[in-house]
């Protein structure tokens, strides 16, 4: 009988595997699970309670640093979201798919003075308030700017040149 049974156990087996791999044994130390649960708060008292727990900060930007142990809060790297105020406008929140495609010429510098001077220019040319150098007897607040106020307007928040 003992003969017999040794005999079987060194029978070579070839066997092929049709369940799904989820089904078989797991080794889960080798994954790291992001810790998404829960909120932030809660993560940082579940880490001073078990050092193992580290805290997630993927999509997390830090809005300071620490010094000699102490988290310093720098309030420029505060993120400020500015939202226009919608309520009197008529346009949709969103655009169809079958809007048509607009085909717009980049706007050049000519057109934007055009659109902006050229109407004031012509009135004022007409009505003779023009110097023997070209320049308006009243200038508007625009005509009036510097270059140099006229770049820090420009870049301002709230601007279109971005």
């Amino acid at each position: 009988m003992s003969k017999i049974t040794s005999l079987i156990n060194f029978i070579s087996k070839r066997s092929i595997s049709v369940s799904a791999p989820r089904e078989g044994k797991r080794n889960f130390r080798k994954f790291v699970i992001a810790n998404k649960r829960g909120s932030r708060i809660h993560r940082k008292q579940q880490m001073t309670e078990n050092r193992e727990l580290e805290v997630d900060r993927r999509g997390v930007r830090d809005v300071g640093y620490e010094l000699n142990g102490r988290f310093v809060t720098v309030p420029e790297m505060i993120p400020e979201i500015i939202v226009p105020d919608l309520k009197d406008c008529d346009l949709k929140p969103y655009v169809s798919y079958k809007a048509a495609d607009v085909i717009q010429s980049e706007f050049t510098p000519q057109q934007l003075f055009d659109a902006v001077y050229m109407k004031k220019i012509v009135t004022d040319y007409k009505a003779g308030k023009l110097d023997e150098d070209g320049f308006p007897l009243e200038p508007s607040e625009e005509e009036k700017l510097q270059p140099d106020e006229a770049v820090r307007r420009a870049k301002r928040t709230g601007s279109d040149i971005f």
